[in-house]
């Protein structure tokens, strides 16, 4: 029997009108939620519908690569939108201070920000698990606990009392150690070592004998070069090199002990969220992870460039932290943390859950990356 024949007549008729109404109904129809469900189809209402938010960020103007991020989300939004969801993004002090985007966010006052979640851990100390943990997971552990590990679903349950809907949106990637005006040979260097190092790092290193210094990013040159800090950790050898950290200190440490694979965040006011039809909520989650993805790969891409020059550079010491300095800092981040924990129900439970997450992903990265690069280095 031909294609024709058993097409023929008003079954050929309702077979047309399927050809032609299926994309329009992929078009509109449902699509998942971060909130996790089917989404309804997007009235001709919604469509018509147009958003126009703000996104306050942490970063300074024209900060590459963070900054940037943020930006080129708000362009693949409104590109993908075709203009429905238009975003105008405020670099930190433009709008509000750059500390103060959680809590603008948080209050409605602007329905988008960027930043990492260390920066609100004194309203949200567990939320620095969403960050970067010493001598915690790298990004690729990061994105797997998140995405795959119920990580993202404890974010958005630690967020949920604030108003606050995080997603995912970039990574630096494993830091460095920072810079230094002496060297670090033994545990007796880091007792009364004046450094910035914020978060849980810096209270590992305060732990250890040292002076954790919180300063902005650009206070930190002056502050290296005038002696009033003996050491700084900015990110890496990229961002380092803009700074000019490499003309006020001589010793370059590494590994970053305290910032493994730092995350980077978006946050949506949860009433501004709840407002937008399904289509524009999935097109902000797919454009989040693919900026995501994106600031990580330009982080590998350019620390790497950035590091031939500084290896190239002869009034530049590039050294390994000692160790029995590493192993001490790993003891005391364990205490660290436990203490932290032990003080707060909140903090314990996503000390759990990530804690058992990193156990068993160290498991299998010890056996396969990790495993690769000690070959490669035998």
């Amino acid at each position: 029997m031909s294609y024709h024949s058993a097409c023929s007549g008003s079954a050929w008729k309702r077979f047309l009108s399927a050809l032609f109404i299926l994309p329009l109904l992929l078009t509109l129809g449902s699509c998942d939620s971060p909130s996790g469900g089917i989404g309804k189809a997007t009235s001709s209402a919604e469509i018509n519908k147009k958003f126009h938010w703000k996104m306050v960020t942490t970063w300074p103007a024209n900060f590459p690569i963070f900054q940037e991020g943020a930006e080129n989300f708000a362009n693949d939004v409104r590109i993908m939108s075709r203009g429905r969801l238009d975003i105008h993004v405020y670099a930190g002090g433009e709008l509000v201070p750059p500390l103060q985007v959680f809590d603008a966010v948080s209050q409605g006052a602007v329905e988008m920000g960027h930043g990492s979640p260390y920066y609100w851990a004194g309203k949200v100390p567990e939320a620095q698990f969403f960050s970067s943990v010493p001598f915690g997971m790298t990004a690729r552990g990061m994105n797997a606990w998140l995405y795959y590990g119920g990580g993202l679903d404890l974010w958005r349950e630690v967020y949920a009392p604030y108003s606050v809907v995080p997603f995912p949106m970039g990574n630096t990637g494993m830091q460095m150690g920072g810079w230094f005006n002496k060297k670090i040979e033994s545990l007796d260097d880091i007792r009364g070592l004046r450094m910035r190092i914020p978060g849980l790092g810096g209270k590992v290193l305060e732990r250890a004998g040292g002076n954790p210094v919180l300063m902005a990013g650009s206070e930190i040159y002056t502050a290296l070069e005038r002696g009033i800090i003996d050491a700084t950790e900015w990110v890496g050898p990229f961002h380092d090199l803009r700074l000019g950290l490499n003309r006020a200190a001589k010793y370059y440490y590494y590994p970053g002990w305290h910032e493994p694979g730092t995350m980077f965040e978006l946050i949506v006011n949860q009433n501004k969220w709840n407002e937008l039809p399904d289509d524009l909520k999935q097109i902000i989650d797919v454009a989040a992870a693919a900026v995501s993805e994106k600031i990580y790969a330009q982080m590998e891409y350019y620390n790497q460039a950035a590091l031939e020059q500084i290896r190239a550079n002869k009034n530049i010491e590039l050294l390994e932290f000692p160790k029995d300095v590493l192993d001490e800092l790993q003891r005391l981040t364990k205490i660290t943390l436990e203490e932290e924990a032990a003080a707060s129900p909140a903090f314990q439970k996503v000390y759990a859950a990530y804690t058992s997450f990193d156990e068993h992903y160290s498991d299998w990265s010890n056996l396969t990356e990790e495993s690769y690069q000690r070959a490669l280095r035998e």
